[in-house]
């Protein structure tokens, strides 16, 4: 999706982003969207994930939330922040006695993935639904900005609350367009979707050289 190249447009021509959020990972929109509005169990719908080529070989490189970090900070990096890859706050997903496993106990544990995650669900009123997001947001003038990693409730009826399927969203916040953000949307889990994001990052070397 055109984000980075819609970030430097506005940097470059002097917009003030006050703030970028949205859904990161295709895999985590896939697993939250589901498990919102589902009866299916959390460790289902992670098997399903896998299944679909969705997650990474080992989906707790999904769930513990570092691959968003980082796209938070290629982000930071775009507005000239100094922000450090450990200043990133980042709520894992992962319940912590699950943290130190191997990958084969990890499977063999599924279900404590469900004890974690279901009272979660069963916590949430009728028009909230979890996502998983990443947030840049503060004072994105200044050196640094505060980044965040987390899982929250948002009304269903948002621009991330009605999110489908795997799609990823990104809401860009600045001065000029105030509480109405500019949305980026579209697929964001796959192997033909990262086939074609990598094919044309090929097309953009091959045009700069």
């Amino acid at each position: 999706m055109p984000l980075i190249g819609t970030i430097k447009l506005l940097h470059k021509s002097g917009e003030n982003i006050t703030r970028i959020r949205g859904i990161f990972s295709g895999t985590l929109s896939y697993i939250f969207n589901r498990f919102s509005t589902e009866t299916t169990s959390f460790s289902d719908i992670l098997k399903d994930a896998a299944a679909n080529g969705y997650t990474e070989p080992d989906p707790r490189e999904d769930l513990c939330g570092n691959d968003i970090a980082r796209k938070l900070l290629i982000l930071a990096r775009e507005l000239d922040l100094e922000n450090e890859f450990d200043e990133i706050s980042v709520q894992n997903l992962i319940p912590e006695q699950l943290r130190i496993t191997n990958l084969e106990e990890f499977y063999a544990r599924f279900s404590e993935l469900d004890e974690y995650y279901l009272p979660i669900k069963q916590n949430l009123s009728n028009d909230k639904v979890l996502r998983y997001i990443g947030d840049l947001r503060g004072d994105l003038q200044q050196s640094k900005g505060i980044p965040e990693v987390k899982l929250v409730e948002t009304d269903k009826f948002t621009a991330l609350g009605q999110l489908k399927g795997a799609d990823s969203i990104f809401e860009i916040y600045t001065e000029s367009y105030g509480e109405h953000p500019i949305v980026i949307q579209g697929a964001g889990a796959g192997a033909e979707v990262t086939a074609r994001g990598v094919f044309g990052d090929i097309l953009r070397i091959i045009e700069k050289m």
